[in-house]
């Protein structure tokens, strides 16, 4: 699932099937989806997500949809941004990031029997992105390998938070873990006039030769090994093929989403029932 962002408060969802490299564009939002707090289900077929409108009467909510569709099949009122969202455990199992109060549905909404929720651990509607991103980043086979010993605060900078050193995750080939590995940088947060999360990506070759991707949005490794990453509004994918990862150069540019505007759109039918 792709969350296209742009202008920054309109969101569009567009499925993408990576066996195809075929893209079906779904609902735009107006607000704000807080993607690194969403989760898809096991099967792909459910997302759950945290978005907000900033307006009344929810101003902000997490809800479980058909990707690449919005509407609501559940819905929880959160009311603010701290915390929100949450984990698929299983297919019919989830973990809310909603305090104790803010665990109710909202008004007409119901969920079927078999699926099960749960509170998201010891301190669940508390922090912001990384109560939820780090365990999604392990689960998905990345590492932790660095953490800042000393950061600069500074609201008026170009970055209102850098760390030193860079927050460092890697996450090795699932195809050949022994030749690359992709390394991920957090190297600031608060970028004026760009991203929140200023972040870099790299491919380690063969333990210590390095690519670097540079500035980039988004990168992971595909279940053949190839890389993808996004960048700039466009999606590439580099190939690696009988185990060798082609130069970054050679990067085949998969889609470009930059010219798409807010068009309102329904959610289909087969999109408003549960599974």
């Amino acid at each position: 699932m792709i969350f296209r962002r742009g202008p920054s408060d309109k969101i569009l969802l567009i499925g993408w099937d990576t066996a195809k490299d075929s893209f079906q564009p779904g609902q735009w939002l107006k607000g704000r989806i807080y993607e690194r707090r969403c989760d898809l289900s096991p099967d792909g077929s459910l997302l759950l997500y945290f978005a907000t409108s900033y307006r009344k009467p929810l101003y902000s909510w997490t809800a479980i949809s058909r990707p690449p569709f919005l509407k609501a099949l559940a819905l929880w009122p959160k009311g603010d941004c701290w915390g929100g969202g949450g984990q698929f455990v299983t297919q019919r199992r989830i973990a809310l990031s909603h305090g104790p109060n803010e665990m109710n549905l909202g008004d007409g909404f119901r969920i079927p029997k078999w699926l099960k929720v749960e509170p998201f651990g010891k301190y669940s509607g508390r922090g912001e992105d990384d109560p939820i991103w780090r365990p999604t980043l392990q689960r998905g086979g990345w590492t932790l390998t660095s953490w800042p010993t000393a950061t600069k605060d500074d609201f008026g900078a170009k970055a209102m938070w850098e760390p030193s050193p860079p927050i460092a995750w890697r996450k090795p080939n699932p195809k050949w873990p022994k030749k690359y590995c992709l390394g991920m940088s957090i190297i600031g947060i608060g970028e004026k006039s760009g991203p929140w999360y200023m972040t870099e990506h790299s491919v380690i070759r063969n333990g210590k030769e390095i690519d670097r991707i540079g500035r980039s949005d988004w990168a992971d490794w595909d279940h053949s090994g190839d890389l993808l990453f996004a960048m700039d509004g466009c999606l590439y994918r580099v190939r690696c093929k009988q185990g060798v990862l082609a130069p970054l150069e050679d990067a085949t540019k998969l889609a470009d989403f930059r010219n798409m505007k807010f068009e309102p759109r329904e959610a289909p039918e087969k999109a408003r029932r549960w599974p």
